[in-house]
């Protein structure tokens, strides 16, 4: 897996969009942390959705397993903090995009198994074409600024 993190550095995203999405307050852009607390990187819009998505791609999962699928398939760069991930599926259940069964975890407790819709599996594929497309220009971007300090 590409490490993507990497691409955007640990400063301000210049992408980001702030949205009052629930009308709660100010916008909090979605937070992953790494190993180190103190080096945070801040999502673009829709990036911690898109991994939700794909790690549901694979099946059903309750929220502490998509969690560490992504930790695990992002080589343990990528944490993704309980006070993004919850947000992030209630918000692809109102898209349409996840479902969700009560069920009970490997740990013997209540959970909720959150899996792709037809909907959302449509939308994966639009959403992985075009992080595929901006991580290409940002990589040809950072490559002949590169090239050009030599």
């Amino acid at each position: 897996m590409t490490d993507h993190a990497q691409i955007f550095g640990t400063g301000p995203c210049p992408f980001r969009i702030h949205l009052d999405i629930l009308g709660d307050g100010p916008y909090r852009p979605p937070r992953m942390s790494t190993k180190d607390e103190r080096s945070r990187i801040e999502l673009l819009q829709g990036t911690l959705d898109l991994l939700i998505l794909r790690t549901l791609k694979i099946g059903p999962a309750h929220g502490h397993a998509i969690a560490k699928a992504i930790e695990r398939e992002s080589d343990n760069v990528l944490l993704i903090e309980q006070g993004s991930l919850y947000p992030a599926l209630h918000r692809l259940i109102k898209r349409d995009w996840i479902t969700f069964e009560d069920g009970i975890s490997e740990n013997n407790r209540r959970a909720k198994y959150y899996q792709l819709t037809a909907k959302g599996r449509k939308q994966l594929r639009v959403e992985s074409s075009k992080w595929e497309k901006m991580a290409a220009a940002i990589a040809r971007i950072l490559h002949q600024t590169e090239q050009e300090g030599r």
